[in-house]
């Protein structure tokens, strides 16, 4: 029978094997060796990242996995990347079920399986373009993954999110830098821009638009962490549904872009 994969393996980190803990920090088990016997070079700020990630570390474990590499902790704040052990742990059992980790932004951190089945890999962007409402406004395909009749809504939605997160944030935040790259790359953006709405919410029900599985009505299930400002959202349909069938249809499908 095959070994269980280390990432569905309910353990703490001082019980996995050297192999494994070298999987989740996406590194080869012959670095992973070095380190552990301080022979090999210093690793960089990435990878102490990647190993802070990999192994669930709290911040101040981070903090201090930094400070012993010899590097200075990245600064705590809101639009931090690293995602709190608490969240990891809860998607990690959400294996049968889209779900993904995104910041205050909309930028996808992480997404189970299915969920990238359902979406295909948001986390593949950089830059700016890494917020699912700066590509809305600035890439048509993005809009082809919810239904037609939607989007009017969803641009409304997302215009009316981006201004009271620039504002929460103040004139230097990322947000209110993408709130003016949106007015210069889009009009829909600017018209709705200058109308000033707020408080526009997302619907708790989501119609996604799936190329082999058709129309999937979805409920979202938001799971906030206050100190990161990161959200675990969790999709899910009503059981003997047709969009609960076709969900079921996507672990066959399996893990796939759209693009």
């Amino acid at each position: 029978m095959p070994s269980t994969p280390p990432e569905t393996r309910r353990v703490s980190p001082s019980a996995l094997r050297r192999e494994e803990v070298a999987v989740l920090c996406h590194m080869s088990t012959d670095y992973y060796a070095r380190l552990e016997r301080e022979r090999g070079p210093q690793p960089s700020e990435q990878m102490i990242v990647s190993i802070a990630q990999g192994l669930h570390l709290s911040l101040d474990e981070r903090d201090h996995l930094f400070r012993l590499s010899g590097h200075t902790p990245p600064a705590r704040c809101t639009t931090g990347e690293h995602i709190g052990p608490g969240l990891l742990r809860i998607q990690d059992r959400l294996d049968d079920t889209p779900a993904e980790i995104v910041t205050e932004l909309g930028e996808t951190l992480r997404q189970t399986p299915r969920g990238v089945a359902l979406t295909g890999d948001t986390t593949r962007y950089t830059g700016l373009a890494r917020s699912i409402g700066y590509r809305w406004f600035t890439d048509p395909a993005t809009r082809a993954l919810y239904v037609a009749d939607d989007h009017p809504f969803l641009f409304r939605m997302f215009a009316s999110g981006l201004r009271e997160l620039a504002h929460l944030r103040g004139s230097g935040s990322r947000a209110a830098r993408c709130a003016e790259l949106l007015r210069d790359r889009s009009e829909e953006f600017r018209l709705l821009w200058g109308q000033h709405e707020v408080g526009v919410r997302p619907d708790q029900v989501k119609r996604f638009v799936h190329p082999d599985v058709g129309v999937l009505e979805l409920n979202c299930q938001r799971l906030l962490d206050p100190d990161q400002s990161h959200s675990l959202l969790v999709y899910t349909a009503a059981p003997g549904s047709e969009s609960h069938e076709r969900l079921r249809l996507l672990s066959v499908i399996g893990t796939q872009t759209l693009r």
